[in-house]
């Protein structure tokens, strides 16, 4: 299984330096670089690393919103951003969220429009934290497979927003896990989080109760996983250290 570290193209402040340290020791196979809006200025810097990269779209907290109709003209001049990072990184895949509080059939419409090249559409949680009254697009696997039939891309399997979906709907979680796997991720995402919760929480491992042996027993055991923990420390990766040993335990 490849590793994964997410980033965010601001990061060339602080992480940078640290990151090609851990690379060069083999604690990660790749940086998975979330595109923050309006930082073409970075795209120099991180081509200087010597990195394989996995690329994420922006998406609802950076005003992206491909399930809203009149959110098409901005969407589409950010992900020409975006096109530009692909092209100057050479990156494999880029990962699309599919939007909030609208429909997954104005996602694929927006998608058809954009075209983004070899993307991966990611599940959502049920509903998002921290944003009452918005339910977010892209959550179940109805939703998904609608994607992946109508347009030519692959998937992402984030486990925690399965998960909490699971919950949402009053499913058995890692049932609704397998029943997720059954669509053949490419990739996938992984924090740890309470398992009786519909909230995605990004939590280090121990720190929540998902039971990873039984994860790591249902997901595809080559593929890339990016770790999606939180950051404790705006000077060291340490936190993610600890994080990838408890990955490589299971």
């Amino acid at each position: 299984m490849q590793i994964g570290l997410k980033l965010w193209s601001i990061n060339t402040d602080f992480y940078y330096e640290e990151a090609k340290k851990l690379y060069n020791q083999g604690y990660f196979d790749y940086i998975e670089l979330y595109v923050v809006p309006d930082t073409l200025n970075t795209l120099e810097k991180w081509k200087e690393l010597d990195i394989p990269f996995i690329l994420h779209a922006p998406h609802f907290m950076h005003n992206v919103n491909l399930a809203d109709k009149d959110k098409l003209k901005y969407n589409k001049s950010i992900y020409a951003q975006v096109e530009i990072f692909r092209q100057e990184l050479n990156t494999e895949h880029t990962i699309v969220h599919a939007g909030m509080n609208g429909t997954i059939n104005e996602t694929i419409r927006q998608l058809q429009i954009i075209k983004p090249q070899n993307f991966l559409i990611e599940n959502k949680p049920y509903l998002p934290p921290l944003i009452p009254d918005y339910k977010c697009v892209g959550s179940t696997i109805a939703e998904i497979q609608k994607v992946l039939t109508e347009l030519s891309c692959g998937f992402c399997l984030d486990i925690g927003h399965a998960l909490c979906t699971a919950n949402s709907l009053n499913l058995e979680p890692y049932a609704y896990l397998a029943e997720f796997q059954t669509l053949s991720p490419i990739m996938y995402h992984l924090s740890d989080g309470d398992i009786q919760s519909p909230l995605d929480q990004h939590l280090h491992f121990g720190e929540g109760n998902y039971n990873l042996k039984k994860i790591f027993s249902i997901i595809n055991p080559h593929a890339k996983i990016s770790i999606e923990t939180k950051k404790n420390s705006k000077e060291n990766l340490n936190d993610f250290i600890e994080d990838i040993k408890c990955i490589k335990f299971y």
